[in-house]
């Protein structure tokens, strides 16, 4: 078992990385949750995979569970399936010590996070987090939210869970593609927040590509760690943490323009990292051979980092919704030296649109 705290004072919780713990998931709870309503929230596959073990875990910790099933996929995280959250929450009767569980991937971390921070102005939280992307990124730091049709994440709120616990296991049943998926949120990591990350991704890409299990569970762990740490520094994003969202301007936009459903989140925000780096080469933040590292560890991962064939002008308009603007300004996290990020406010719009239009190969 490999364990990590977010240290947030009276509000800190612990990360637990091991295999087999959706099985120990209701004495784990049962350590940090007193009250034993809870509303376990998932999707129909990952329900059907591993809900009853679940369940049933919690149930032999004494909980009283009842089970709120959400449609797959990221046009669902949305109000109206918030709202169904909370009519369950109403008529399961949760107080304001009982909890809302996540089990499943980010889109089902985000909407029942959600559900549970606006829920009699918060209730517990926690995370079972069955994708590479949720266990990697989003089930850690308390971000939680659901789209709008002008934006990604436009509703949100700051609701940290109490606990997390990440069992490398799910990851046997992931579609390739999401895998991939989660892949591309990994390297981000890797470039802007720690050059010795980079360094063993380059280095066991294969291993990490077949899914070797204590290769991707060491990643799992290096990733939660940096995360961890940026949290405890800056927990609601008003300066550190904003290095975390190296692609996510451009692939918020990818993602809208496609519907989100075309494009997986992380395809987009390997796509979009791709775009900074391009601005980021034209401002002389990098070099070109760190450019040509990042693409090279992404096809080494078979994560397709192209951006797609948008109109320039289209993305960089979307990106203009995006909720990280300032001022009516753009401001993008862009890579520097190894391990290290620049933050540019108000690029030159010319600039950006030839980084979209080098990352899409033109």
């Amino acid at each position: 078992m490999r364990k990590l705290t977010v240290a947030l004072g009276e509000r800190y919780y612990p990360i637990i990385i091991a295999a087999n713990q959706l099985q120990q998931c209701g004495e784990l709870t049962a350590e940090v949750i007193a009250n034993r309503k809870v509303l376990l929230v998932s999707n129909p596959r990952v329900f059907g995979l591993y809900g009853e073990k679940t369940a049933a875990s919690l149930q032999q910790a004494g909980f009283q569970v009842e089970v709120g099933i959400v449609p797959e996929g990221e046009t669902y995280k949305n109000m109206a399936q918030a709202n169904r959250l909370l009519d369950m929450a109403m008529q399961q009767q949760l107080e304001r010590d009982s909890s809302i569980i996540a089990l499943g991937g980010g889109v089902i971390g985000d909407l029942a996070g959600f559900a549970a921070a606006i829920y009699q102005r918060g209730v517990n939280f926690v995370q079972l987090p069955t994708t590479l992307l949720a266990q990697v990124d989003s089930s850690v730091g308390g971000k939680v939210a659901v789209n709008h049709p002008s934006g990604k994440n436009m509703i949100g709120a700051f609701h940290q869970p109490r606990l997390v616990v990440i069992d490398p296991d799910t990851l046997s049943t992931l579609e390739d593609r999401e895998y991939r998926s989660g892949l591309g949120e990994v390297v981000k990591y890797g470039i802007v927040c720690d050059e010795h990350l980079f360094d063993y991704l380059e280095t066991n890409a294969e291993l990490l590509s077949q899914g070797e299990s204590a290769c991707v569970t060491e990643v799992i762990y290096r990733c939660c760690k940096i995360k961890a740490a940026i949290v405890e520094k800056d927990e609601t994003e008003t300066g550190l943490r904003a290095v975390l969202n190296l692609g996510h301007t451009f692939g918020h936009a990818i993602e809208k323009l496609g519907d989100y459903g075309t494009y997986r989140h992380g395809e987009a925000i390997a796509m979009g990292t791709m775009a900074a780096a391009y601005l980021a080469l034209d401002y002389d933040f990098i070099t070109e051979q760190q450019l040509q590292r990042m693409e090279k560890l992404y096809k080494s991962l078979n994560v397709d980092c192209r951006m797609p064939a948008f109109a320039p002008e289209d993305i960089y308009n979307n990106m203009l919704n995006d909720k990280k603007m300032q001022q009516n300004r753009l401001r993008l996290i862009l890579p520097a030296k190894w391990g290290e990020y620049v933050m540019l406010e108000d690029p030159e719009k010319g600039r950006v649109l030839q980084a979209i239009s080098s990352a899409q190969g033109n």
